[in-house]
């Protein structure tokens, strides 16, 4: 199939493809002129509700919007920046873990339950306790076990919870910085600064354990560094293909989607290759899904809003599996 815009009647970003009762939804951020300053902590992304679209063609099929499903108002915790979201059910029961910031301006995980794939999401009072940063990946593996990976650099805030290993063995103090941002700027040649997993809880409103960090390593074993344009900046995914965990992510400054595999969801993940370019706009996000026997790769882009990379359009096309179990590079028209 050919690249398809999914909704172009609104700018939709960061989509969270699941397959639920045999219909294929997406959970994506939702996009609009909100008139703020451009800056390097995405002060421009100022999303204040979410949408969920579904449909049962991908290729050719009608798009249904089922309108606002959650609005930051109805958040008790939270007040601006309702940045990306995932879903997933249990028990007959849809869970949508989101990021928000708080008012004193840091970036927590929520949860919203809902009856149904399409909401209404109710959210709870309080975010989920010991969250932080963005970009939560809510991944329900065949044991039944929901696990979130999540985290995302600069704006995102995850370098305010974790410093290199090597520079904090060698007794290197990169803070408290007065902009929060010392980490960011480690060393080219230091492993780099990892994303996040959790388990959560039986009733998938908190986490059950710490998080543990997400090691994408090279084919000797060893992490990649901070100076790799290949390694993790945001927007984590989890998918599962022929037994093998695969966790992509977006490489932010260097704006491309990249994956490794795994044998267990919680890593290490030895780094394959590319799944896409880098597109028109500053940011790049997606999601893998498998529906009706076919692979798809969920994404974004800023061409329909002539490249104003706070307005951003929902893509999909097929992605195929190299007969060793790697994904062929998915190529954006």
């Amino acid at each position: 199939m050919k690249p398809r815009y999914l909704y172009p009647k609104d700018y939709y970003a960061d989509p969270s493809a699941n397959v639920f009762n045999g219909k294929l939804y997406v959970y994506p951020s939702h996009d609009w002129e909100a008139g703020a300053a451009f800056d390097d902590d995405g002060g421009h992304f100022q999303m204040k509700d979410y949408h969920v679209i579904s449909m049962e063609d991908v290729e050719n099929g009608e798009v249904t919007d089922y309108g606002k499903i959650l609005d930051v108002a109805d958040v008790k915790w939270a007040e601006k920046q309702m940045w990306d979201n995932d879903c997933v059910e249990k028990d007959g029961k849809y869970y949508l873990i989101f990021s928000a910031k708080d008012y004193n301006g840091v970036f927590h995980l929520g949860v919203a339950v809902a009856d149904k794939p399409e909401g209404p999401f109710i959210p709870q009072d309080q975010p989920i306790r010991g969250s932080f940063s963005i970009d939560p990946s809510v991944f329900k593996d065949e044991d039944g076990q929901i696990y979130c990976y999540f985290g995302g650099l600069w704006g995102g805030q995850l370098q305010w919870y974790q410093a290199p290993e090597k520079l904090v063995k060698e007794g290197v103090d990169l803070g408290p910085a007065a902009d929060k941002k010392t980490q960011l700027f480690a060393p080219a040649d230091v492993p780099a600064l990892s994303s996040f997993v959790v388990k959560m809880s039986d009733d998938v409103l908190q986490f059950s354990e710490a998080p543990r960090s997400v090691v994408v390593v090279d084919k000797d074993g060893q992490p990649l560094k901070a100076g790799d344009p290949h390694r993790f900046f945001e927007a984590s995914w989890m998918h599962k293909y022929n037994g093998k965990y695969y966790f992509s992510y977006s490489t932010g400054d260097s704006h491309m989607l990249c994956y490794g595999i795994g044998d267990n969801p919680y890593g290490p993940f030895t780094y394959q290759g590319v799944i896409l370019d880098p597109v028109v706009g500053w940011t790049t996000h997606h999601s893998i899904v498998e529906y009706k026997g076919e692979w798809f790769l969920f994404y974004h882009d800023c061409v329909p809003s002539n490249d104003i990379t706070h307005l951003r359009s929902l893509k999909v096309q097929r992605l195929f599996y190299n007969e060793d179990g790697t994904i062929q590079k998915v190529i954006n028209e």
